[in-house]
């Protein structure tokens, strides 16, 4: 597949990334090289990396305990005690190999770490590929507020090797899916119509909508890398999606929501609130219904509940001077930004969920 090189960050896919990121070695020769893994990519991607690669001395394999429960400053601070302990310097190269979580956090490091290092990102879960590594966002949650922490700061490279995937749980490929999905509402119906005829089972395509998916993101992030405007689009579904994941993370009562999982009922719901506030074609709502029928399971939510998920959503990066601001559509692929939505609206999009999923 064709690299992208438009943008702040050229993004590489498949065998050419191992070829660039040699290039780069050659080229810049770094002090050190840093590999930031998790526990599950230290197992299943690490082997296949260095497998690809060649180094002039040995890099250092950091590991980090997987999961977004530590996507936070204590595990940041962990890391960059161990750089400290290696004697890392300002000329040393960090490789982010993981999920969404080690590539946010792992790119947050690398951006304060002695006032900024080089990193690439290489994503292996479908999320990260397709959203996570790519726009230079990096940072960690504060507490269980989502990515209250952090700067936009672009890697030297991003390298997309969907053979990563072969390692990755059905859930978590569901997961990333959502974010998909979501680029195929907010680009155009070419790509939504894409994206509603891919089949799950045979995964035929899956490269094609990958790219096609990072392209979308890529070339939102062009026109606006510091989201003051139009980048705001990539949030369409996370209003609620954040603090419905928030929420079933904090929660005793529900069980713990992937990402992707959460996006998926802020997909729904905040599609709804297009429909009842901007006439939101009825025909595409009932195409979302179904294909997000199809990958998740429908999730229960009492009064208490979305009482909580409203209190969550007073934390959105998106709001001004206390208000929720919210990104809804008119039709595919054309966005209405700072939308302010009440909360009897909003508890109506509960219903909607309940009673229509």
């Amino acid at each position: 597949m064709q690299a992208i090189t438009s943008g702040a960050a050229p993004i590489y896919f498949n065998q050419q990334i191992y070829s660039e990121i040699s290039t780069y070695l050659a080229e810049n020769n770094p002090s050190s090289v840093v590999i930031l893994t998790d526990d599950n990519t230290y197992a299943d991607c690490l082997p296949l990396l260095l497998e690809q690669l060649e180094f002039d001395t040995e890099p250092n394999i950091l590991v980090m305990p997987a999961g977004e429960a530590f996507k936070t400053m204590e595990v940041t601070v962990s890391i960059i005690d161990e750089l400290s302990n290696l004697l890392t310097d300002r000329k040393a190269l960090m490789i982010n190999l993981g999920g969404g979580v080690v590539t946010d956090l792992g790119g947050f490091v690398a951006s304060i770490y002695k006032r900024g290092i080089s990193y690439i990102n290489l994503p292996t879960s479908l999320l990260a590929m397709v959203d996570a590594s790519v726009g230079g966002k990096t940072g960690v949650d504060h507490g269980m507020l989502k990515n209250q922490i952090g700067v936009i700061n672009n890697g030297a490279m991003v390298g997309v090797d969907i053979d990563y995937l072969a390692t990755l749980p059905e859930r978590q490929m569901r997961s990333g899916f959502a974010e998909i999905i979501k680029h195929g509402l907010i680009s155009n119906a070419d790509y939504w119509s894409a994206v509603l005829n891919f089949d799950p089972q045979t995964l035929e395509g899956l490269d094609t909508l990958i790219r096609d998916s990072v392209v979308i993101k890529n070339e939102v992030v062009k026109q606006d890398p510091t989201e003051k405007g139009l980048r705001k689009v990539l949030n369409f579904g996370h209003t609620l999606g954040h603090a419905i994941e928030t929420y079933s993370l904090e929660s005793d009562s529900m069980e713990d929501l992937l990402h992707g999982e959460a996006i998926a009922i802020g997909l729904v719901m905040e599609t709804f609130l297009s429909r009842e506030r901007f006439s939101f074609p009825e025909e595409e709502l009932q195409k979302l219904k179904s294909i997000v029928k199809s990958y998740y399971p429908k999730v229960a939510f009492d009064q208490a509940a979305i009482e909580e998920i409203q209190g969550y959503m007073l934390h959105d990066k998106k709001n001004v001077k206390g208000q929720v601001n919210f990104v809804l559509l008119s039709n595919i692929g054309q966005p209405e930004f700072d939308q302010i939505v009440d909360n009897d609206l909003i508890n109506k999009a509960f219903e909607f969920y309940m009673k229509e999923m």
